[in-house]
């Protein structure tokens, strides 16, 4: 296929446009969001990049749960659970001030969940592996649109964000899966630069020359 003058140059700047959103994109926690509310369209927006991720057999195996304004509240309530299991010693009202506290630190949560596809016989259509690597695409690809939107974010997968009570008030259990939560919101700071390391150090070839 021979392209064009017009179309050579048209794709070039599509692909630096494309290179730059990806340089943009950066992962910004809680100390630097806004407490200011996303307008859902522009939610909705991350989500649709999300739901165009690849995945192998087509499975499309992500799922997720947005918390925003009051419902927060929800997100709060499974953060106190997470705490009193992990720390059944210390249950009480204090805890869940800071349950909730946490739950309100950002304007949109966003639950990452795996939901392997199944044959008639229950077991996985794809392996496990290959449907996390599918929802990881999907990730990317909304937190490269919320970038594109001027929102910060940050995936976060340890603690609460991947505790098995979380889990379970979400629906996500065996085989399906709580992979953390994205938290949303517009960047409170200047926003962050980044470095990599050479790629010269992270590629071999063999081409053949």
């Amino acid at each position: 296929m021979v392209l064009s003058t017009d179309e050579a140059e048209s794709q070039l700047v599509n692909a630096e446009a494309l290179f730059a959103g990806i340089l943009h994109r950066r992962s910004m926690g809680l100390a630097r969001l806004k407490p200011d509310p996303v307008d859902r369209a522009l939610i909705e927006k991350m989500l649709e990049a999300a739901n165009w991720a690849p995945s192998h057999g087509d499975t499309e195996p992500w799922r997720f749960t947005v918390f925003a304004g009051e419902g927060r509240e929800k997100l709060a309530e499974l953060f106190a659970e997470a705490y009193r299991e992990d720390h059944p010693e210390k249950a009480g009202a204090v805890d869940h001030d800071g349950a909730r506290k946490r739950a309100f630190a950002a304007p949109v949560w966003i639950s990452i969940g795996v939901s392997p596809a199944r044959n008639d016989d229950g077991s996985l259509v794809m392996t496990e592996l290959e449907e996390i690597m599918a929802v990881t695409c999907a990730v990317q690809n909304l937190h490269l649109m919320a970038s594109a939107l001027g929102l910060a974010g940050m995936w976060h997968s340890k603690g609460s964000s991947v505790s098995p009570a979380v889990a379970r008030g979400l629906s996500l259990e065996s085989p399906s899966h709580l992979l953390g939560l994205f938290m949303c919101g517009w960047p409170a700071t200047e926003w962050l630069t980044g470095e990599r390391g050479p790629l010269s150090e992270k590629v071999q070839w063999v081409d053949g020359s």
